[in-house]
């Protein structure tokens, strides 16, 4: 494969946008099936370094692609999405596909049927070409997995991805097309989306059924650009009837994005309240952010976190003791195949007492009470996504020690319990290139108007840097 030219790199299908390809596609410039041929060509380039999907199918992916530029060429595309290339995390269900979790402990039996999200991407005419990786059981922050081979970061090779969904974040930034779907029960979106330039969009609390739901939980997606990432949530954002918890139907206009920022009642974060220090790279990216927002006529003012030590503490015992109660219905034989720090983390959890445990889970109301509070008097939060810059690639956590594994996601795990809507977004570089991302906060159901705010930063924080190619071949 020839090295291609800045100005070839630049114009490639496999780097347009989603919103590109549909425009393209309505205007008969190229088909679905040329852009699929281009995104292969270019992950064949790129996966040898990065080992970020699982269950790749290019040709049923060939198949589905060929049907879509039919239906393109007759002028009868299915839905809004239509020949668009789409990744899928591990753990949400297809159709046919084991679900894995990442983990080597668990069985392979194929999926019955396609998850919520994935389904309403199908729906929508998406191609689903791969499925992403994730480590195991999706609770690392990281590319490590028992299960997959190590994913890698584009930005730098020897760095993490981050997690869990990290093989969408590899993929994202690496442009294995425009589209990639996430979870995030603690930052499992907007940690990768940060650490590898994207934009990732943690929603409210049921915007995007989900199935199996838990507290927290929610599907998001990982592109990068906010316009890509509203016309994805205008897929998946639909009712389904297996998550119990999901919202209503609501007629959201995921296109209404111009969002002045112009009175704007901003909170600046920068110490959330307990975990990691922030570093010094990071705290001037997110100061940068909020300038850029006061001087767009944003009321810009600083805040104290709402995460305590206690806060913080209860939800690793309550995670720990859950945990647990998986990895203890497994055989010795399967225990020996998970991730040794994620079972040393979980058979801690077997030392929690019941009271222990409920304490810990009552953490989660305390969070949803100070988060209330706080924005009472603000419409949007400010601060940074992680507290550092990096951490390297073979390690499970920044931390790498199981018995402090949650000190990075202090700045994102309290949205996740109170169930606002939180978007990451990138905001600058350190001195050696290295992406840092910002994540903004809105009140609970504000989807549109988090989304509205990062299109607006988008336009004022000038041009990025161009997107990580691939090693020499």
């Amino acid at each position: 494969m020839h090295k291609k030219s800045a100005e070839e790199a630049v114009t490639s299908l496999h780097d347009l946008s989603a919103v590109d390809l549909i425009a393209g596609y309505r205007a008969k410039q190229f088909s679905p099936s040329e852009v699929l041929e281009d995104v292969l060509a270019h992950v064949a380039a790129w996966e040898p370094h990065l080992r970020a999907l699982y269950a790749f199918d290019p040709d049923a992916a060939r198949e589905a692609a060929n049907a879509s530029t039919a239906r393109w060429s007759g002028g009868e595309p299915s839905g809004a999405l239509d020949g668009v290339p789409v990744t899928v995390k591990d753990n949400i269900a297809t159709k046919g596909v084991p679900v894995p979790l990442g983990a080597a402990s668990v069985k392979l039996v194929p999926a019955e049927k396609d998850a919520p999200p994935a389904a309403r991407l199908r729906e929508a005419g998406a191609i689903i070409f791969a499925k992403t990786t994730m480590p195991d059981y999706g609770m690392l922050s990281s590319g490590l997995s028992s299960f997959h081979a190590l994913a890698r970061n584009p930005w730098d090779l020897s760095k993490n991805p981050g997690g869990s969904s990290a093989g969408a974040g590899a993929a994202a930034a690496a442009g294995y097309g425009p589209l990639h779907l996430g979870t995030d029960i603690g930052g499992s979106v907007r940690l990768p989306a940060a650490w590898c330039g994207l934009v990732g969009l943690k929603p409210s609390f049921g915007r995007v059924p989900i199935d199996p739901t838990y507290i927290g939980r929610v599907a998001g997606p990982m592109t990068r650009t906010v316009d890509d990432c509203a016309l994805m949530m205008s897929a998946i954002a639909k009712p389904d009837r297996r998550d119990g918890m999901s919202l209503p139907a609501e007629p959201l206009n995921w296109k209404g994005l111009e969002k002045s920022p112009r009175k704007a009642r901003i909170g600046l974060m920068l110490d959330p309240g307990c975990g990691l220090a922030l570093e010094k790279p990071v705290r001037e990216v997110a100061v940068k952010a909020a300038k850029a927002f006061e001087s767009a006529g944003a009321v810009v003012t600083a805040v104290d976190g709402i995460l305590t030590r206690e806060m913080l503490d209860g939800l690793d015992n309550f995670w720990r003791a859950r945990m647990w109660d998986d990895l203890s219905k497994l055989t010795p034989a399967e225990q020996a195949k998970v991730l040794p720090y994620i079972f040393k983390w979980g058979e801690s959890g077997a030392k929690l007492s019941g009271v222990d445990v409920i304490r810990g889970f009552n953490q989660t109301m305390a969070i949803r009470a100070a988060a209330s509070k706080l924005f009472c008097e603000l419409d949007y939060v400010i601060s940074p996504t992680a507290p550092n810059v990096n951490f390297p690639a073979e390690w499970a956590s920044p931390t790498n020690d199981p018995m402090k594994p949650f000190e990075h996601i202090a700045y994102t795990v309290p949205w996740n319990m109170s169930e606002n809507p939180a978007v990451s977004i990138n905001g600058g570089f350190d001195a050696k290139g290295f992406p840092i991302g910002v994540q903004i906060v809105g009140r609970r159901f504000d989807d549109i108007g988090v989304l509205g705010m990062a299109k607006a930063f988008e336009g004022l924080r000038g041009p990025q840097r161009p997107w990580p190619k691939p090693p020499a071949q």
